[in-house]
């Protein structure tokens, strides 16, 4: 079981060089991504989306320079497993398969779509990167200009697609969407997967937010505590701030769903 994710950490990252106007990806190289969405409207829209997704599959497959990535998450039993296929010319080059508990799903999917972009930028001789996934709206965060939990993770994606975009100005990322209820056969074969692995976690109160967290949240509040106090950018004059009872406010946490 994969652990990493049930880790407190710092989520926050707006001062990164990645979100300063001018220096953004969004900024640079705007025509290099795009987004298609799924429509839902009508049975015709349906049919012509999945006709597309499979011109997508048929064109990767005769060409060496795509790589097709296909992501899918799942929850049983509490325990979030995520998976991403990438294809490479109609060949399986890598399968990513992580388990976890105690984390909210969109950070698994995001997770996920890290791991897809990051080895794909790294392939040789390739310029165009499809991401086929039922969760448009989680990789819309990526050029989120808003304050987010997931901006370090964003960073690291906006990091590898600046290098992907710069080493050729051909070179291209494409969002597609693809409900599970679509049926498309190379997504449902991702679904399956995930679907397949049957993970059952003993106490699971142990692994809860409150009593595995408790401990490390609140060291991490002790630490920006003493390096407030022993900043010097708090002057002689900062007044404590107090509540209708007259107690000094105290920095506290929760979890973010």
């Amino acid at each position: 079981m994969d652990n990493r994710f049930n880790e407190v950490f710092h989520s926050f990252d707006p001062l990164n060089p990645e979100f300063r106007p001018g220096n953004r990806v969004i900024d640079n190289f705007p025509d290099h991504f795009s987004f298609h969405l799924f429509v839902k409207s009508k049975d015709s829209s349906s049919k012509l989306h999945v006709q597309q997704l499979n011109a997508l599959a048929i064109d990767s497959s005769s060409s060496v320079t795509n790589v097709l990535i296909i992501m899918d998450t799942s929850i049983r039993n509490n325990v979030v497993s995520s998976i991403a296929h990438i294809h490479v010319h109609d060949k399986p080059m890598v399968k990513t398969l992580h388990h976890t508990i105690n984390v909210t799903s969109i950070k698994v999917e995001f997770f996920a779509l890290c791991c897809g972009i990051n080895q794909a930028t790294q392939l040789h001789n390739i310029f165009r990167i499809i991401v086929i996934t039922d969760s448009i709206h989680t990789t819309k965060k990526i050029f989120d200009l808003l304050s987010h939990s997931l901006q370090k993770q964003s960073a690291s994606i906006l990091r590898d697609l600046r290098s992907f975009f710069t080493c050729c100005p051909k070179n291209t990322i494409e969002f597609w969407e693809c409900p599970s209820k679509s049926n498309w056969y190379l997504h449902k074969a991702v679904d399956s997967d995930t679907k397949s692995f049957y993970l059952t976690s003993l106490l699971l109160n142990r692994y809860s937010w409150d009593f595995s967290k408790k401990a490390e949240s609140d060291d991490l509040i002790n630490k920006w505590k003493m390096t407030f106090q022993a900043s010097d950018l708090k002057d002689r004059s900062f007044l404590d701030l107090i509540d209708s009872d007259d107690n000094i406010l105290e920095l506290s946490y929760c979890k973010v769903l």
